[in-house]
């Protein structure tokens, strides 16, 4: 069947084009290569700090893992004919996209006005380009794992994350979209 066919070298090879071609984006836009602090961290997680989205990975991290798992489902729905190694580029395509708009000065802006990310000032290119690969491990976990795992998984990453810094891929997107002041509060109060 044309849906489980995996990903071959050559879609692979494609998924990476589209991240370099990101990162090469984002640095044209001026985002720095990495923390301007100088160094490079595997793990930063301190979410109200100037480095936080420009270490390798952070607590935003999952939520990238959880875009795959979305975007797999999403394309699983829309596009039930089409295999999985064109379905990865798309997700691979709308991944950068997302990293690319996130780093705006407008939706930087967004965030700073609507989330508890008052210092945020986008994404190092290395950060940008560890959440397209996070996004590819959610994914490949969703073609790969059972719907309950796949279910579990989100649940988890957003309940950890949401007790650890009391923030996560929903309560982003809300924030986002529709900012509730209760919300920002109870964020804030953390």
């Amino acid at each position: 069947m044309a849906g489980k066919a995996l990903p071959t070298r050559r879609h692979w090879l494609l998924a990476l084009a589209l991240a370099v071609a990101g990162a090469a984006l984002l640095y044209a836009m001026g985002r720095a290569p990495i923390c301007p602090c100088g160094t490079v961290k595997l793990w930063h997680g301190e979410v109200m700090s100037a480095e936080n989205s420009q270490h390798i990975t952070d607590w935003y991290t999952p939520s990238h893992v959880l875009h795959g798992l979305l975007f797999y489902l999403a394309l699983h729905w829309l596009t039930p004919r089409l295999g999985l190694g064109p379905r990865l580029v798309l997700a691979s395509l709308v991944e950068v996209g997302w990293e690319v708009i996130e780093n705006t000065d407008a939706m930087i802006d967004r965030y700073r006005e609507t989330t508890i990310s008052l210092g945020y000032y986008g994404d190092s290119v290395i950060n940008s380009a560890v959440d397209v690969a996070a996004m590819w491990l959610g994914f490949v976990i969703a073609a790969r794992a059972p719907v309950w795992a796949s279910v579990a998984l989100f649940l988890a990453a957003e309940i950890v994350v949401g007790l650890f810094i009391r923030d996560g891929l929903i309560l982003n997107v809300v924030m986002l979209v529709w900012p509730a002041q209760a919300i920002l509060d109870w964020q804030a109060a953390g």
